[in-house]
């Protein structure tokens, strides 16, 4: 399924949620979309790879009303294997070592509600129809209890989801602008190999997004229509970083880096791209009026008109328990505490965005890139 070049104008361009592939990490997102409610916006679309692609489905598949209370009850069940921690741990390494046992507890026998472990899987030496460790089958019937998939589709909110064709290696966007969406293709936006099992779509095979590119806002940034976007990027892991001193900090640091699918630089791309259009454009007021009437000239012109972006840039930042196994760390402590921080980190992001001054040249790419440790982030 190739992704439509089609611009779709309207609401639904309005404000964007654009959130990235992450596991248990999600709950950062679920607590910025909460955020964002209380703030009275309701995105009209929202795009998503891997557990981004589930909390998408959530907001996309629910009334505004629903939305929170239906993330909540994904977030709970999932986490719900292992009780919270009823104390404060007094030391980091002793919550590390907490942490490392939920993990452990959860590639063992599985996640409620999301997976759980194959017989034999393992193990198995031959060849198999579809082989994973695990089976989702939990996962597609936790989908079809807290999704509307009816709204989904026929609702005012756009909804692109990726995944990876497992056999020609292509990405593709599933996008309820284009065709009616299920389970299953937001099961195969989180098809994480080998842990999960591809998905079939058509007679075609698919892997999780976040193998070719963990982050939709290229896609999204394409199909922009209308005067004015603000776009909201949640990701889920931090690009920056220091250099590691521990076996086990290389293998953290490497998933990092893996997984932010060097966002700022897609950033940076894109809007070095708007402000060339906005350069091509005033070359071409210079023509003389007739060369400037030309077809042709009008023709290049037309793709060189940009919708003006505004992207606030939200990034989970590691705690000092958190280690390589954060993304698959499901335990309900830690769920609270990202649920929390994701929520505080966008309410931080709104009040600066309000505070800041308006921009109104047409066309124009403002990126605010807010962290937790600045009362008044930074634009850049």
């Amino acid at each position: 399924m190739k992704p439509s070049k089609q611009k779709l104008a309207g609401a639904e361009n309005s404000t964007v949620f654009v959130l990235q592939g992450g596991g248990a990490l999600g709950a950062y997102q679920a607590g910025a979309c909460e955020a964002l409610a209380a703030d009275a916006r309701q995105p009209g679309w929202v795009a998503g790879i891997s557990i981004g692609a589930i909390n998408a489905a959530l907001i996309a598949g629910n009334p505004p009303d629903k939305r929170i209370e239906r993330l909540r009850a994904f977030w709970e069940l999932v986490s719900s294997g292992l009780p919270s921690l009823p104390w404060t741990l007094p030391t980091d390494l002793m919550r590390t070592w907490s942490n490392e046992w939920s993990a452990g507890w959860g590639v063992a026998f599985g996640l409620p509600g999301f997976f759980s472990p194959r017989a034999g899987a393992f193990g198995w030496p031959g060849a198999q129809a579809n082989p994973s460790y695990y089976d989702t089958a939990p996962l597609r019937a936790t989908l079809l209890e807290l999704v509307d998939f009816g709204l989904l589709n026929d609702g005012p909110t756009r909804l692109s989801v990726g995944a990876v064709d497992v056999q020609s290696g292509n990405f593709a966007y599933f996008d309820n602008r284009r065709s009616r969406l299920g389970p299953e293709h937001i099961m195969a936006s989180a098809a994480l190999a080998p842990g999960f099992p591809a998905v079939e779509i058509q007679g075609r095979w698919y892997w999780d997004g976040g193998i070719v590119s963990n982050t939709p806002l290229s896609h999204v940034v394409e199909h922009l229509a209308g005067e004015h976007a603000t776009i909201f990027q949640v990701d889920l892991f931090n690009a920056r970083g220091e250099l590691p001193r521990t076996m086990a900090q290389i293998a953290e640091r490497e998933k990092d880096i893996r997984f932010s699918s060097r966002t700022r630089m897609v950033t940076d791309m894109l809007r070095e791209r708007q402000e060339m259009h906005r350069r091509i454009r005033e070359l071409a007021a210079m023509l003389p009026a007739a060369r400037r009437a030309d077809p042709e000239v009008q023709r290049m012109l037309a793709d060189t008109t940009d919708t003006a972006i505004t992207l606030v840039h939200l990034i989970h930042r590691r705690k000092a328990c958190e280690t390589q196994t954060k993304d698959y760390e499901f335990s309900r402590t830690s769920m609270l505490e990202h649920w929390q921080a994701g929520h505080g980190d966008m309410a931080h992001s709104l009040r600066a965005l309000a505070a800041a001054p308006a921009d109104t040249e047409p066309g124009a790419f403002r990126v605010f890139d807010y962290t937790p440790r600045s009362t008044q982030g930074a634009s850049r």
